[in-house]
């Protein structure tokens, strides 16, 4: 049976592009709340007088706030309804903004960024959960797609702004007053955070102005008002079908509850199990990917692949620019070509990516010398910091014997450690002017007990605050040709479409979907700290692993925790592609296939 076969009643179709659109603004409003902090920060720091410590807390403020709501999501979705939530969600990040942009102390920004955060995880578990319960079948897959495609625009439009206010800084940088420039970096930061609250005053109307799920007021006995809400976005004939699968899911589980006298014994039944197992590892299997760290290491790994510093960067942009272009062609596919295609395919490319870009750097790192001795003995004792003048004659020097081609450029990256915290240094080459590298202790060290416990939950930060300078690797590569570099972008990119077409938009599709009705926000909430503490990990090892064994030993570990992810999807994911939620609970009873 397959209750929303055709297109959606013309009369409709309005209602549901606005569904469409307010689901969309709240994308948007994530992106841009995961995004905006890069482009403020550096004015943030030039004007505030606030200590490094300060600033980081101020950054994983947001993470802190997402990950506290993340937990309660779906059990406060479930109580107040998700019309509710997405309201709070938006109302929540619209009073965020005044606070940051107008706030001259610490507390207020702290506050301010908090506010953001609960905002954003409030958003990552209640839009695609409210989308999955309102859309018809054949709909599902583009409004999700969509929440998605717009989450990548709201990082490209943070970007892109703080990007205008860098060459409006530059302009009155270049008139040589410091006390206009030191007001024009306050008035930056400000405005960055202001640009954000249109598109967070448009989302709260909007979710005023749709129904509330259907399948929540169905559950809290409101019969006539889920028929109402199905009535906005279905015919008549849709509505009544998907209302007697409601009738046939809620009276099967009806008889477990009674038996067991209480409604826990039911969750451990195989319909629930085995969607919330199979969600769990596509959530992990998408962390693994890699795809975090591509995207924060891009810059250093394009350096390390042979482009300039320039090149570098300007491979990163394109790299946002295709995850953004790809998202759209996966909007278009998704419903035609099914989310167990899309996500094989996907998964399918990034195995092929991954292998092919650990293969270019294992050639190139088979000549790497690790002479973190000699760059050990360059360390200050008195203050426990170190600086590496990084030039042909220091190549040289460190190098000495070893040397093969003192002719050949080289990049040098430091992997340094204060007590039981990493950081690695940026990448320099010998052949870039005045090149350097600075290790301290505050480019290392968390700021607070807080973001210490996210980078390392093991690690004592005050041992850390007084533990020496330990170089753990200072690595030494003859730069690949440039060639070279735009191969290895190229396959990069070919990961991030990839990417962007399989796992990126039909892992919150899956999650949404494949969750029964009776535990869908809760379980969310689950699978998405999952997804956190996975995603924590993969930034905990990355740095150690690229230190010892090269960038190529992690894309071969990306690539293999990725074949796991091509495995479940080809293989255990039921299609879901046109199926209305109930269908897909059958299928986990093993009524229908």
């Amino acid at each position: 049976m397959n209750s929303s076969s055709g297109d959606l009643n013309p009369g409709k179709a309005g209602y549901n592009r606005f569904l469409l659109l307010v689901a969309g603004l709240g994308g948007l409003l994530f992106g841009v709340d995961v995004g905006i902090i890069s482009g403020a920060l550096p004015y943030l720091e030039a004007t505030s007088g606030l200590n490094a410590n300060q600033l980081s807390f101020i950054v994983a403020a947001v993470l802190l706030g997402g990950v506290f709501s993340t937990l309660f999501a779906g059990m406060l979705a479930d109580f107040f309804g998700r019309k509710t939530m997405m309201i709070f969600a938006g109302v929540l990040f619209v009073v965020s903004v005044p606070v940051i942009a107008l706030s001259h102390d610490y507390g207020a920004l702290i506050f301010g960024r908090l506010l953001q955060g609960i905002s954003g995880g409030l958003i990552g578990v209640v839009i695609p959960l409210y989308l999955a319960e309102c859309l018809g079948a054949n709909d599902r897959g583009k409004g999700t797609g969509i929440f998605q495609w717009l989450l990548t625009l709201g990082i490209v439009a943070a970007a892109v702004i703080g990007f205008y206010w860098s060459g409006r800084v530059d302009e009155v940088a270049k008139l040589g007053d410091a006390q206009k420039l030191f007001a024009f970096k306050d008035t930056a930061w400000r405005g960055i955070f202001w640009v954000s609250l249109p598109p967070g005053i448009l989302f709260v109307i909007g979710a005023f102005m749709v129904s509330e799920s259907p399948r929540w007021l169905f559950r809290k006995g409101r019969k006539d008002a889920a028929r109402a809400a199905l009535l906005r976005s279905r015919t008549e004939e849709q509505a009544k079908i998907e209302l007697q699968e409601m009738e046939t899911i809620a009276a099967s589980e009806k008889p477990s509850a009674t038996s067991a006298g209480k409604n826990s014994e039911s969750l451990w039944q195989r319909k629930y199990i085995v969607p919330f197992v199979l969600a769990c590892i596509i959530l992990a299997c998408n962390q693994a990917t890699g795809v975090n760290s591509v995207i924060g290491y891009n810059t250093t790994i394009f350096i390390q692949a042979g482009l300039s510093d320039y090149w570098a960067h300007v491979g990163g942009v394109i790299q946002t620019v295709i995850n953004f272009l790809a998202t759209i062609g996966a909007i278009a596919l998704v419903d035609k070509k099914g989310r167990k295609f899309l996500l094989s395919v996907g998964s399918a490319g990034v195995i092929i990516s991954m292998f092919a870009v650990g293969m270019v750097f294992k050639n190139t790192e088979a000549q790497r010398v690790d002479m973190r001795d000699a760059v050990q003995a360059t360390v200050i004792s008195s203050n426990q910091t170190a600086v590496i003048e990084f030039n042909a004659a220091t190549a040289g020097a460190l190098l000495g014997a070893v040397d093969k081609n003192p002719a050949q450029p080289k990049t040098l990256v430091v992997i340094y450690s204060y007590g039981a915290f990493r950081a690695a240094s940026k990448v320099v080459r010998s052949d870039e002017p005045g090149a350097s590298i600075t290790l301290t202790r505050e480019s290392c060290l968390p700021a607070t007990k807080v973001s210490a416990f996210f980078k390392n939950p093991f690690a004592d930060l005050e041992k850390s605050r007084t533990a020496p300078l330990k170089i753990e690797n200072a690595i030494i590569t003859p730069v690949p040709s440039t060639q070279n570099g735009w191969l290895t972008a190229i396959l990069i990119y070919c990961f991030m479409a990839s990417f962007a077409v399989g796992p990126g938009v039909c892992v919150w599709l899956a999650l949404s979907e494949l969750m029964p009705t009776r535990i869908r926000s809760n379980g969310m909430s689950v699978a998405l700290l999952v997804n956190i503490a996975i995603s924590t990990t993969i930034a905990a090892m990355f740095l150690p692993t690229v230190g010892q064994y090269g960038y190529s030993t992690m894309f071969f570990i990306f690539a293999g925790c990725t074949v796991v992810y091509f495995i479940t999807a080809t293989f255990f994911l039921p299609e879901t592609k046109g199926k209305t939620l109930e269908e897909i609970e059958e299928h986990f009873e093993g009524g229908h296939h």
